[in-house]
């Protein structure tokens, strides 16, 4: 999915939500943990986890010029993908961990640590498919996670 060129709106702005989706969208818990308690079969299939430059509005977002670990994900409840995630990871001391999670869910390690601090939620949509992103403060190190939430999930 290409990531790029999206308009991204601040979680309160005024835009209309699909109702079946606003649950989805607008809630600052953890995913990974409401996809486990909706679904029978949760599982996080890893599409790519790459060193590289993230996207100009992103790299920006988190205040960072240097090479990111660039992970790609698909989210799967029952085996069919029902969200694609985009994370971009800083290369830094407060991010050694998250570099080795392998197939394991990026939000388990943010969610499960109160010393990480979410920002705002940013919201984003382009034809039927709705995301939604937030930074992730852990130590000195700002990263980024996007998600896109897919129509299997709310259809």
């Amino acid at each position: 999915m290409d990531t790029r060129n999206l308009l991204w709106v601040n979680s309160d702005a005024q835009i209309t939500i699909p109702v079946a989706l606003k649950s989805w969208l607008i809630d600052d818990k953890s995913l990974t943990q409401k996809l486990k308690q909706t679904f029978e079969d949760f599982s996080v299939n890893v599409l790519s986890q790459i060193q590289c430059r993230a996207h100009k509005d992103e790299a920006d977002l988190i205040n960072t010029k240097a090479n990111c670990i660039i992970r790609e994900v698909e989210l799967l409840g029952n085996q069919q993908v029902v969200v694609f995630a985009r994370s971009i990871i800083p290369i830094t001391n407060d991010t050694k961990d998250l570099r080795t999670i392998n197939d394991k869910p990026l939000g388990e390690f943010l969610f499960n640590d109160s010393n990480i601090i979410r920002g705002e939620l940013q919201i984003t949509h382009t034809g039927n498919i709705w995301g939604r992103r937030s930074t992730f403060t852990i130590g000195n190190t700002k990263l980024l996670v996007s998600e896109f939430f897919l129509k299997n999930l709310y259809a």
